[in-house]
């Protein structure tokens, strides 16, 4: 099984699952394995990455970076191996952890016939967060001028600007992040960097097809290809030489 050592700008450092503590690190991974009939999304996974630490995962369509994310998300049940997220065990105890995560994946998670504001007024409700957090994360991602709009008539980049405000809207401890700047011009994904960036405090998931940014943000790196792994380990070991050979 792949394993990996990891420091993080906090300090903390990841060592093996089976020697974690309780809550010590925001995700331990063990053997982790999914399938979807005879085909193997993911196999033998296996990490551990500290709170406020950033895990960019990287490798070609198809090789198990989103159904990575939908399990760390509670979204999908591993079927073998084991995964324990903010201190949670899944599935058993993946009601705990839900609320603690905010999800940008390809879809956006909005409805396309109310606004922007009545969106995150829905979800605000939905995780108890206070009406005023609405207007902050409208003017947050610069939208409070279309924010009355229906989402149907939005370009995708304010849609995506939207669907950030959407994810971070109750201060998720946990980012799962599913290529959060497609659609994005440079500036607003500036605009965004508080938010989901490096310098959101966060622990973060990222999956990137770029490997200039993606390792410049990283502290563990991840490749998949086919469901496996095939490279993992400290951002500063791993080269842009070792991401490109994933898409060979």
């Amino acid at each position: 099984m792949a394993q990996a050592e990891v420091q993080s700008a906090n300090g903390a450092t990841a060592t093996k699952i089976d020697a974690c503590a309780p809550d010590t690190y925001a995700i331990e991974l063990g053997g982790l394995a999914r399938d979807y009939g005879e085909r193997t999304a993911l196999q033998d996974v296996t990490l551990s990455v500290p709170p406020g630490a950033t895990l960019v995962v990287f490798g070609p369509n198809g090789a198990g970076k989103t159904t990575l994310l939908r399990i760390l998300a509670t979204l999908l049940r591993p079927h073998s191996g084991s995964a324990r997220v903010l201190g949670c065990e899944l599935p058993s105890e993946a009601w705990r952890a839900r609320g603690r995560i905010g999800l940008l994946g390809h879809e956006p998670l909005l409805y396309r016939e109310l606004t922007a504001r009545e969106n995150l007024r829905y979800h605000a409700r939905l995780h108890g967060v206070p009406a005023q957090r609405v207007t902050e994360q409208l003017t947050a991602v610069a939208m409070g001028s279309r924010a009355d709009e229906p989402l149907r008539t939005l370009s995708r980049g304010m849609v995506q600007r939207v669907a950030v405000a959407r994810a971070t809207l109750h201060d998720p401890a946990l980012l799962l992040l599913d290529e959060p700047y497609a659609n994005l011009d440079p500036a607003a994904i500036d605009l965004i960097a508080p938010l989901i960036g490096p310098g959101s405090d966060r622990t973060r998931v990222l999956c990137s097809h770029d490997p200039e940014r993606g390792l410049a943000e990283a502290d563990l790196v991840l490749g998949l290809r086919g469901g496996r792994v095939a490279c993992v380990g400290p951002a500063s070991d791993i080269g842009p030489h070792e991401i490109a050979t994933l898409y060979r």
